[in-house]
This record gives C-alpha cells, sequence and structure tokens, in this order.
C-alpha cells in the first residue's frame, strides 16, 4: 500500500505545477503565470512504466506574509521531510538565479535523491543554455519542456530509477487505519489514547519516506496497524500549521490506509476544513468511521448528542453509512470501544456477497419500485454481481446505461445495504450495457 513520493521544488514561475499536472493527467492546480499563486490542491498520484507513485507540489504550500526566504526553506523542508526523491525544477529561460542556489544549499544537506529538471526548453536553441545548471551541482540536468511534454519520460525514467526499495514489511494482515482531521482537534491526543499503556505495541516500522513511521500493536487480539503516528505526533516546524500542508498530510495516510478515523472536536463543531478532508477519504472508497472528540467539554441536556449526530448527518449527506462515536482522548471515554468498531467496518469494507443473494435482492426491488421509462423507453435490469471488495463495487447489467438515473442506482444501493450490512464503507455501482 506504500507507494514512494516524489516533490517538485524550486522558485516560484519555473513551471512546478504545468509538469506536476503533466504527470498527473489532468489540471489539478491553478496554474497561472503570477509567481506564487496558490495551488488548488498540490497531492495527486502517477504511473510510470507500471510504477504507482504519489506527488507533492511543494509551492501549493504558502506561509502567510512569510518572507520568500521563509517560504522557499519550508517548501524545501517539506520536499525533504515528505519525498524519496526530488525534483528541483529550475528555468532554462532565466539561467542560474540566487534563489535556485538558495534552494540547492537547502537541499544539499537531504541526503535525498535529487533529480534536477530545466524547464522551459521548448526547442533545441534553448538546450544550450543546460549546461550553466551544473553549477548547481545535482549532475546532469535534464531539458524538458512542461508546457509541451518534451523530455517527460526521460525524466521519469530517472526519478522512478531512485526510489528506495520498498519494505516488504507492509505485506502483513493487520487492518491499516489512519487518523485524519484539521489542525487542533485533538489526533495527537487520540493517537496516545488508543496506544494506550494495556496496548500490546508490536513495532514502529519506518515507511518510504524517512519521517512517516507507522505503529502496530495489537487490541482484543486483532492486529492493527496504525498509519503516520509520527505525522501526527510531530511539532514545531512552521508550515505544520498551514491548512494544505495538513490535508495533504491526510491524504498521504488515505493512501495507505483500509480505514479511515475522520475526527472532528466536537467543542469548534464543523468546520469548512472538515469538509474538505473527509471528501478526500470518501473519494478514495474508504471505511470511514466520524470520531467526534473532545465530548467530555460539552455541557450537555438530553438532545446533545441527537442534535450533534443530526448536525454530521447534514453537512456530510454524501457519509451516511458513516458510523459516529463520541469519545473523549483525555478520560478515555468509549476509546475502548475503538479497535471493535475499527474492524466491523473494515470487514464490511472488504466484504463479498453472493451472486445469487444479490440478485434476489435486486429482483425484489424492482418489483416493489419498478423501474422507470425515459422518452418511451423502459430501463430493463437483466443481472447483478459483485466484481471487487475493498470497497464493495457492483456491476448492474442493463439495456441501456443512460437509462438508469442516478436516483433509481440510490434506490438500489438503499436496498443493498438494507440487506447486508455494509455500515462504515462506501460502495459503488457500477452500470453496463449487457453487449
Amino acid at each position: 500500500m506504500a507507494m514512494p513520493t516524489v516533490a517538485f521544488i524550486g522558485r516560484p514561475n519555473v513551471g512546478k505545477s504545468t509538469i506536476f499536472n503533466r504527470i498527473a493527467g489532468d489540471r489539478i492546480s491553478i496554474v497561472e503565470d503570477t509567481p506564487g499563486v496558490t495551488r488548488d490542491r498540490i497531492y495527486s498520484h502517477g504511473e510510470w512504466l507500471t510504477t504507482k507513485f504519489a506527488m507533492i507540489d511543494t509551492g501549493g504550500i504558502q506561509i502567510s506574509d512569510a518572507p520568500f526566504s521563509t517560504q522557499i526553506k519550508s517548501q524545501a523542508e517539506i520536499a525533504i521531510d515528505e519525498a524519496d526523491v526530488i525534483v528541483f525544477i529550475v528555468s532554462g529561460k532565466e539561467g542560474v538565479t540566487r534563489d535556485d542556489e538558495q534552494v540547492a544549499k537547502i537541499l544539499y544537506r537531504s541526503n535525498k535523491p535529487v533529480v534536477l529538471a530545466v524547464n522551459k526548453v521548448d526547442n533545441p536553441e534553448n538546450r544550450e543554455n543546460i549546461y550553466d545548471f551544473y553549477s548547481l551541482g545535482f549532475g546532469d540536468p535534464m531539458p524538458i519542456s512542461g508546457v509541451h511534454g518534451l523530455g517527460i519520460g526521460d525524466l521519469l525514467d530517472k526519478v522512478v530509477e531512485a526510489f528506495p526499495k520498498v519494505d516488504d514489511q507492509i505485506d502483513n494482515d493487520d487492518i491499516r487505519f489512519s487518523i485524519i482531521g484539521r489542525p487542533n482537534v485533538g489526533k495527537s491526543s487520540l493517537v496516545n489514547a488508543i496506544l494506550g499503556e494495556d496496548r500490546v505495541i508490536v513495532s514502529d516500522i519506518a515507511g518510504t519516506t524517512r519521517d512517516a513511521i507507522d505503529t502496530r500493536f495489537e487490541a482484543d487480539g486483532i492486529k492493527f496497524t496504525m498509519v503516520d503516528t509520527a505525522g501526527i505526533r510531530k511539532r514545531g516546524k512552521v508550515y505544520e500549521n498551514t491548512e494544505r500542508y495538513s490535508v495533504m498530510r491526510a491524504m498521504k495516510a488515505i493512501d495507505q490506509s483500509s480505514v479511515i478515523l475522520f475526527v472532528i472536536n466536537a467543542e469548534e463543531g464543523i468546520r469548512e476544513q472538515d469538509k474538505k478532508v473527509a471528501g478526500y477519504a470518501h473519494e478514495a472508497g474508504k471505511a470511514i468511521i466520524t470520531v467526534v472528540n473532545k465530548w467530555d467539554t460539552l455541557k450537555k441536556t438530553n438532545h446533545t448528542q441527537q442534535d450533534f449526530e443530526t448536525l454530521i448527518r447534514n453537512e456530510f449527506q454524501y457519509m451516511a453509512y458513516s458510523p459516529i462515536i463520541f469519545v473523549s482522548a483525555v478520560t478515555k471515554q468509549r476509546i475502548e470501544k475503538l479497535p471493535q468498531l475499527i474492524k466491523q467496518v473494515y470487514d464490511n469494507h472488504e466484504k463479498r456477497v453472493q451472486s445469487s443473494a444479490l440478485n434476489d435482492v435486486i429482483m425484489d426491488a424492482v418489483a416493489v419500485h419498478p423501474t422507470p421509462t425515459v422518452n418511451g423507453k423502459r430501463l430493463r435490469i437483466y443481472y447483478a454481481t459483485q466484481v471487487k471488495a475493498g470497497p464493495p463495487t457492483f456491476v448492474v447489467f442493463v439495456n441501456n446505461p443512460d437509462l438508469m438515473h442516478f436516483s433509481y442506482v440510490r434506490f438500489l444501493e438503499n436496498q443493498i445495504r438494507e440487506n447486508f450490512d455494509f455500515s462504515g464503507t462506501p460502495i459503488k455501482i457500477i452500470k453496463r450495457s449487457r453487449k
């Protein structure tokens, strides 16, 4: 599950986002010609010759009101902390600048493989400009053009070659889960509460990056791996308080987990950033438990819990499947219930349903609520089957997929959920023509 990570680093306006988007395959970041423009998304995936990897565009992590030297230092530190390989991007049009030299000095100390990419080499005449960049001391500069896609394959060959060999220890049967949430919702104290003294901590496993320590432990006879405990417990660097950094860190953890504990702060209620973080976990198709932490701090009436639950259901309508648990990391209230709950949603996430039982449910559903007619054509459902687990994914064969409105898909999902326990996990329904 652990993917190697590439970070793109360089001064503003050298084309980091263009290259990031080119490799990610779509325009994820907002690309403008203004130096220092903030990016929309800074974490994505790439694949080259069957090797999958995660990518970070460090330029997206801005520290407000900080001078450029602090910004670039923090972005370089992020690249060093988070990545297995660093792509240092410079511009062939401007040549070597003092800012490039400043970045190079920080990267010298990283002990990480650095690939030097000279961007904006759009034609053969510009290739002459790359030789100046030998002075930065990172070996052969790679001439590329992010806009035209030139040299990107050669660059990725070099990046993949530099990836570390992934540790085989990750291939175990542990249930892998991570704790995500915006800063100050109590993730760190929740980690400590779950790993209380009565837990048997099996080992701390170094992930593919130097800093990501995963913790193996046993609870109620079940083996778990908590992903990126070191990342949650880290403190002290300027950039760690930036929203974008915490979102990026959460996305990395989500990638490597089957179950997500999505933490909300009971004192502060639901914020916009909570929705972003939860949305990533949902989109990734992971099992999700909503954990309302700091529950001990609220003055309660008979309706407090019910009201808070209603609020969560209204704000996160797409996550109606996620169980909600109210805990306190400080007083340990309900913490002991988490291991069994994680196991339950994990089992549901990996569950497979027999085709005969599934088709009985689908046909009964059609009998109760007949398929719709669109422009005189009636939707016919022939057969359904589960094609994968984690999350459970079903293919429904029909006469014409266009006749199956999303509201009917939702109706079928509800019928499947009523008959099989899929609490805690999203399920996917794919419409397909029998032809």
